[in-house]
């Protein structure tokens, strides 16, 4: 390897990331680290022999260290993967953009006047579902008379 590639953590494979997660989900929930035969029986290894390549392997490419020379001394360096975390939790200032947005939409189909297509009332339906799933009930509330204000407009 070169300077280059030490002082970078090497991206794990496709394995050696299976082997992380689950090294990670088990101090997660034991507070210790596995041994080389729960990592074999976990991941339906066959052989120590290959748990231990596996992470000699990931000590080396930095994402695994142990703390000594002792069993169950397993710490994970960092996250295999950076944790995206996503909420369904939006700032005001988009909430006050999403609701604009909805509002363009009812008023587009509004100001049209003649008949309505079903799929325009099926988009309509779909953002007043995405300002409940945003937590923005109240907003989603107050669309819905319109709402049905139009699918009654459809339906004569």
């Amino acid at each position: 390897m070169n300077e280059k590639q030490t002082a970078e953590k090497i991206r794990p494979t496709k394995k050696q990331k299976e082997l992380l997660g689950f090294i990670e989900a088990f101090i997660a929930e034991h507070g210790y680290s596995p041994s080389y035969r729960e990592v074999m029986s976990g991941l339906n290894y066959t052989s120590v022999a290959t748990v231990s390549l596996h992470i000699n392997s990931l000590i080396k490419r930095g994402h695994l260290r142990k703390r000594d020379h002792s069993a169950r001394s397993l710490e994970v360096v960092q996250a295999s993967e950076p944790s995206k975390v996503t909420t369904n939790q939006i700032a005001p200032g988009e909430e006050k953009w999403l609701v604009e947005k909805v509002e363009h939409a009812f008023l587009l189909l509004e100001d049209l006047g003649g008949e309505i297509k079903e799929n325009s009332l099926d988009h309509l339906y779909v953002l007043i579902g995405a300002l409940k799933v945003l937590g923005l009930d109240g907003a989603a509330q107050s669309f819905m008379p319109r709402l049905t204000a139009l699918k009654q407009k459809q339906i004569s």
